[in-house]
């Protein structure tokens, strides 16, 4: 697992810059949401495709009993949703930090700025259908953001 969260956290890389230039929160408030996207499926049948901005459907025909999840969400939210043809499904995440050099990665040691969060979601057995995740920003107005994608 370790090998896999390492490829997905150098993802994080390419979009320091531009989550860096988005983030204009104070210290004494959180950010709020501004992004939501699916970055990764992995499964046995396919390894690890990446998801391109605007992608409705995964490229890969993902099968097998542990098709995996990864989704960015910049910001901060209250009330994470996430399923697949509207059952719930279950996740992990881990923090995301920005450093100075404008990095993203997950945080450990020394944090220079939480930015949101990794979520990995496993289908625990589910192969197709509509994987969809929603969050509501913590700051007002209390915006909602959705991804969805198509897992083939």
């Amino acid at each position: 697992m370790s090998s896999i969260k390492s490829k997905v956290v150098r993802v994080f890389g390419v979009f320091g810059a531009l989550l860096l230039g988005a983030q204009a929160a104070t210290a004494a408030s959180a950010p709020p949401l501004t992004e939501i996207k699916v970055l990764k499926v992995q499964s046995q049948s396919c390894g690890l495709e990446d998801i391109a901005q605007g992608q409705a459907q995964t490229k890969c025909d993902h099968q097998g009993p542990n098709i995996k999840l990864y989704v960015l969400e910049v910001g901060y939210g209250r009330s994470p949703q996430a399923g697949l043809d509207g059952a719930d499904i279950d996740g992990v995440r881990t923090r995301v930090c920005a450093y100075d050099n404008g990095n993203l990665t997950e945080c450990s040691g020394m944090v220079s700025k939480i930015v949101g969060y990794l979520y990995i979601f496993d289908l625990a057995g589910k192969q197709r259908g509509t994987f969809t995740f929603r969050n509501t920003s913590i700051n007002a107005p209390g915006q909602s953001l959705s991804t969805q994608l198509y897992i083939k």
